[in-house]
């Protein structure tokens, strides 16, 4: 008999579940969408006066759905790392600019979050909202977190776990992101549909301070001043400064600058922003330029001396004697600047940056917009730049990467054939001491060249090759020493002691 009831009123709920179900598919295809809101939200009023919980949401997307939230970002990438583990059904992708296969619960499952000493609870969901725009109100997902936590812990979620979620979940991002290399194109080849100036690529230089021929005390000094930088947020704004750090690398070709850069991202994470700066038009648009870059960043100026004659008409200025002299150069600048303005008007790709627009890009207000910037410069002829670019405080740490020395040639051994030590070292020390080589033209005696090459024949072919190069030196100063001769012979004297002679003949003036 109690069976034959249990029976019964099973099957009475499910005809009830049934009917209830199909009357809210009939409510969902013909009841208007504004009705059903407005059940809806005196239903979650009514609910509110009974239900001790309180519940927080995170849309995905906000304003017109052209922009997704970082808040909500945020919250996946914090529930990824932490509450993942112990949700059941789990959905994997490539994360938006990532570089891993990151997992995220799916949509309507529940995990459990603790935050000192208290409980709370994260739900995916979505609702469907229509689309005006479209016939037949066609609807769209918007997906959502939905945070639930009880009213008497209100002040502990909304102040400390909500900054705590969105702190840890911004490292997580940060942490997994994928690092790109920018580049700035021309200003006229702008389309108009384009929401940025930079284009960009993946990152994928595998330089590292490890695999860098450098003295080790160096090398550590640097590695040290870079982490130093990346930890002092609080220091930079107890200062009064803003977070950012220039960097100048000077020294012959070959000697590793690009390299050092790379280095440099790789060990800091930061992305990197190789800037054109005859690509740009204006001082203007090299602010719109800074003011796109992100934080965790450097911003690369390469060549800096060939990029634009920046310190040219200064330099003149300077050199002039006399009042006539200056109206001169003054005129012939005039009409310079004349014909520069006369030919950008014709070519778009002409570019009017100034010394002036350059520093305040470097330390000026704008400089300010965003933190934790690297700025690098880099140049063979230090000497050419005006004191005011590379001066303390734009260009705070000057770097001169110089010829090879044995601890660099050290490193690239071990890089190139894997080797610490050999007995042809001793020759290679003792030649590296007299002449001057650079790390790339080490590097490339270094590399085999066939299957069949070992250490030991790349090590010959480096000793054959700065053997060569000291006998070139060796001549050179020969030569340079043969015409000294030839001078002193023609002249009767050495050259300068004719000047000097002529000084000490002229009457003193009284």
């Amino acid at each position: 008999m109690v069976p034959l009831k249990m029976t019964e009123m099973w099957a009475t709920m499910g005809s009830t579940i049934a009917s209830f179900m199909f009357v809210w598919a009939i409510i969902r295809q013909y009841c208007p969408y504004e009705l059903r809101r407005f059940f809806e939200k005196y239903t979650h009023r009514l609910m509110g006066y009974f239900h001790p919980y309180i519940r927080i949401s995170f849309h995905e997307f906000v304003g017109d759905r052209l922009k997704r939230s970082e808040a909500y970002a945020a919250v996946e990438a914090y529930l990824s790392a932490n509450t993942s583990k112990s949700a059941k059904r789990l959905k994997a992708e490539m994360g938006r600019d990532s570089s891993k296969l990151v997992l995220t619960m799916d949509e309507y499952e529940r995990v459990t979050d603790e935050f000192q000493g208290v409980k709370v609870w994260w739900v995916l969901s979505k609702i469907m909202s229509p689309t005006r725009s479209m016939p037949y109100y066609q609807e769209q997902e918007k997906r959502f977190y939905k945070l639930t936590f009880h009213y008497k812990y209100r002040d502990t979620i909304t102040g400390s776990y909500l900054e705590h979620v969105m702190r840890e979940g911004k490292e997580i991002r940060l942490k997994n992101r994928q690092r790109k290399l920018y580049t700035n194109s021309p200003g006229y080849k702008w389309p108009s549909y384009k929401q940025t100036m930079w284009s960009h690529i993946v990152f994928e230089h595998p330089a590292t301070f490890d695999t860098l021929a450098m003295e080790p005390e160096k090398k550590k000094e640097i590695i040290e001043d870079l982490l130093t930088f990346s930890k002092s947020k609080d220091f930079y704004a107890r200062i009064g400064k803003a977070w950012k750090r220039g960097y100048l690398l000077y020294g012959p070709p070959g000697t590793g600058k690009s390299t050092m850069i790379a280095a440099m991202a790789n060990l800091l994470g930061y992305d990197v922003y190789d800037l054109e700066l005859t690509a740009v038009k204006d001082n203007t648009e090299l602010r719109k330029l800074l003011i796109e870059t992100t934080c965790k960043s450097i911003i690369v100026i390469e060549d800096i001396d060939c990029s634009l004659d920046l310190t040219g008409q200064r330099k003149k200025k300077s050199e002039i004697a006399s009042d006539d002299d200056l109206d001169k150069v003054n005129a012939d600048l005039g009409r310079k600047e004349a014909k520069e303005d006369g030919s950008s008007s014709s070519s778009s790709s002409s570019s009017k940056v100034t010394l002036s627009g350059l520093l305040n890009f470097i330390d000026g207000i704008w400089s300010a917009s965003g933190g934790e910037r690297l700025i690098v410069f880099t140049t063979n002829y230090v000497e050419k730049l005006d004191p005011a670019l590379i001066r303390r405080g734009r260009m705070d740490k000057h770097i001169e990467l110089s010829y090879c020395c044995f601890d660099g040639f050290k490193v690239l051994a071990k890089n190139y054939l894997k080797i610490e030590t050999h007995p042809m070292f001793d020759t290679i020390e003792k030649l590296l001491g007299q002449i001057k080589i650079t790390p790339a033209d080490v590097a490339e005696n270094l590399m085999p060249k066939s299957p069949m090459d070992d250490a030991e024949s790349c090590l010959s072919s480096l000793i054959e090759a700065l053997e060569e190069v000291k006998k070139v030196a060796a001549t050179t100063k020969v030569e340079e020493q043969k015409q000294q001769r030839i001078l002193i012979k023609e002249n009767g004297e050495i050259p300068g002691d004719r000047d000097s002679r002529s000084k000490e003949s002229q009457p003193a003036i009284a």
